[in-house]
């Protein structure tokens, strides 16, 4: 009997592979030459800088080179219709953020579907943000920033690096969680927005961690509050949002896919190969250091993680009315 469920085991193992247009000896063979790996954005850019330092460590192990592409503009629509069009056939993969479920709320007649069209594999950080005002704003807390953004007088403005940017989407769900009325800028960068607001050219921001550093330390900028649940390692003396405003948080995330069709023993081996090589120490100390954290997960989860946030801010986007501008 138990001879019988192996053959079962094998023959169904056998049938999904050669569904997928695979045979066990070419899954085993995996990979016979270099994968590309889409990156959204441009070189430099974190999503740049996480690819690489994985793409560098998965070719050790493949004895085979990761192509690292980048594809900048459209809000990273244009690299994921790349990778969605991609064949399924694990020699492309794509690096992609929380704009990617954003966009199935923001941008109109996406051409791909944000979930269904791809593979997910793992996420492979997750990153709060830091709520930052001019150094004159006379705000020292949460509760001091919903009171002075309820009563301020004048037209209120927060800026961000961009539309459906993790900076926008704290600040729409801001709004929403307090009824304010305020006017997003979108800028063409973090460095950008920090740089006027520093000139004190609109009220607050939403901003990286990492980008806000420089600025934090020579006192150009103050921070009110982290959008995190818990306080960040690095900061312990900001408070969170959620501590006088319950329920808020802004993650932002980053992960790889594939395209949808990847078949289950490439799939399988990816995830662990990926999951090994970001829990590795030095890749945590190096992701912690630009505060952030490593967070991975099986392909079911993270597709359940998606569907998740493509739900959060669909609501959020329509609660605030926020477009693209």
């Amino acid at each position: 009997m138990l001879s019988g469920f192996i053959n079962s085991s094998r023959l169904h193992l056998l049938m999904v592979c050669v569904a997928a247009g695979w045979t066990i000896s070419a899954a085993a063979a995996y990979p016979e030459r270099p994968i590309r790996l889409i990156s959204v954005g441009a070189p430099g850019g974190t999503p740049d800088i996480l690819s690489r330092r994985i793409g560098t460590s998965l070719a050790e192990v493949f004895k085979k080179q990761i192509v690292v592409d980048n594809r900048a503009g459209g809000g990273g629509v244009i690299a994921a219709d790349l990778a969605a069009k991609a064949p399924p056939d694990g020699y492309t993969l794509f690096m992609t953020y929380t704009q990617h479920t954003v966009n199935a709320s923001l941008v109109p007649k996406l051409p791909y579907r944000t979930v269904d069209d791809f593979t997910p594999i793992t996420q492979v950080t997750e990153a709060a943000l830091i709520l930052v005002v001019h150094p004159t704003t006379p705000v020292n807390n949460v509760r001091e920033f919903i009171d002075w953004t309820k009563n301020y007088k004048g037209a209120l403005n927060f800026g961000s690096a961009g539309n459906g940017s993790g900076g926008h989407l704290a600040g729409e769900l801001y709004k929403v969680m307090t009824s304010i009325k305020a006017q997003h800028i979108p800028y063409k960068s973090s460095g950008a927005a920090l740089i006027d607001l520093v000139a004190n050219n609109y009220q607050y921001n939403f901003t990286g961690m990492q980008t806000a550093q420089a600025f934090l330390r020579g006192g150009r900028l103050k921070a009110v509050a982290v959008t995190s649940l818990k306080r960040v390692p690095g900061l312990p003396q900001v408070p969170t949002m959620n501590e006088i405003l319950p329920g808020y948080e802004v993650v932002g995330w980053y992960g790889l896919l594939a395209p949808a069709g990847l078949p289950a023993p490439i799939l399988s081996r990816l995830n662990t190969e990926i999951v090994r090589i970001v829990q590795q120490p030095a890749f945590r100390d190096q992701v912690s250091s630009e505060g952030a954290e490593v967070v991975t997960s099986t392909p079911e989860k993270f597709r359940e993680f998606l569907r998740a946030d493509v739900a959060k801010w669909a609501k959020v986007l329509k609660e605030s009315g926020a477009k693209m501008d």
